[in-house]
């Protein structure tokens, strides 16, 4: 159901779905977003009202930064009465970052917050970035029969499919396909029909109040385990000054060295206060430490569990939390419940 009166903001920060090829050199340039209908005359077949906000200068992915995520929350914030939804328009490289921070920074979110790019310039014949958007903006206008939002949680949309933001990994710089949500199912299949996943989808059971979040504390480290790691790796990284957490990339279900220097040194940075996540380098699964020895002793030194976060996940609930001002040990219970569907107990 997209009535009329719908309503989508489109927020263009920038990316390859903004950029054109110069016919000259070849390279890829911005774009003045207000050719876009020049690009995608379907825009204008829409049943809902679009008004669109452009990042000036827009920015690489790359560039992105916990400032850029405060003001796409006070952009959203700001225009949150006015609009059935957003999508935001992203580069694809740290686009998992965004939906990951921004699940956590807009608490009480009833509307669609739907973050898409493409792999391909929207001006070039084979782009992917048309169909992306026009799927975002009609998902993001999506009324259910009692006019509620379809989807009132932040998400990713790539090549056909809707995915939970903050559970969604880039795995793939070649492909349209570009995008996984190993760990939780599609929130929607774009085919000829939008087939939505209903079970899975965020739930409101009442209106709720949008709290916008803007704290955010960066001084976190993420160190990947691989074998032959050496000591003085381990040791510089968590004597960081001004460290306060650490994602920790570990094998398998959540597993690694049982070395007594290691174990020592994870130790003695959880007795500083240093949070340390355990999530794992795999691409599908979950931390289990109490599955095997190795992940045990990892408990034992005071290691918190992530179960099946991302990575990026991870980072930016970290981030969340620590710009909040918890206690060490506030935050290690906190990173052990979701606060946003972030994980499965």
């Amino acid at each position: 159901m997209n009535p009329s009166n719908t309503s989508v903001l489109l927020i263009y920060t920038g990316g390859t779905i903004g950029m054109i090829e110069n016919a000259n050199t070849g390279a890829l340039e911005n774009f003045n977003f207000e050719q876009l209908q020049k690009h995608v005359p379907e825009l204008k077949k829409s049943d809902c009202t679009i008004h669109s906000y452009q990042f000036d200068p827009p920015m690489d992915s790359s560039d992105m930064e916990p400032e850029i995520w405060r003001k796409l929350v006070k952009i959203i914030s700001d225009n949150y009465d006015k609009y059935t939804g957003f999508v935001i328009l992203h580069g694809t490289d740290t686009m998992a970052y965004t939906a990951s921070a921004l699940s956590f920074m807009l608490e009480g979110l009833d509307k669609p917050v739907i973050l898409t790019g493409s792999q391909l310039p929207i001006g070039v014949l084979r782009t992917d970035g048309k169909e992306n958007l026009m799927t975002s903006i009609e998902i993001a206008s999506a009324l259910d029969k009692n006019g509620r939002p379809l989807v009132p949680e932040v998400c990713i949309f790539f090549e056909n499919h809707l995915m939970r933001g903050n559970r969604t990994t880039k795995m793939n710089a070649e492909n349209f396909n570009a995008f996984r949500s190993f760990n939780y199912p599609l929130l929607a299949e774009a085919g000829i029909h939008i087939k939505y996943n209903h079970s899975v989808i965020h739930q409101i059971t009442e209106r709720e109040e949008l709290k916008p979040h803007y704290l955010l504390d960066t001084n976190i480290a993420v160190l990947k385990l691989f074998p032959g790691i050496h000591e003085n790796v381990v040791a510089a990284t968590l004597a960081i000054d001004g460290l306060r957490a650490v994602v920790l990339e570990t094998y398998g279900s959540g597993n690694a060295p049982r070395r007594q220097w290691f174990l020592r040194l994870l130790r003695e940075a959880n007795e500083k206060g240093i949070v340390i996540v355990n999530v794992t380098q795999c691409n599908a699964g979950t931390v289990e430490m109490q599955r095997y020895e190795t992940g045990y002793h990892l408990l034992e030194a005071g290691i918190t569990c992530g179960y099946d976060s991302t990575t990026e996940s991870a980072i930016t609930k970290l981030m969340f939390l620590l710009g909040h001002g918890y206690s060490p040990e506030e935050i290690r219970e906190r990173m052990s419940l979701p606060i946003a569907g972030e994980i499965t107990i």
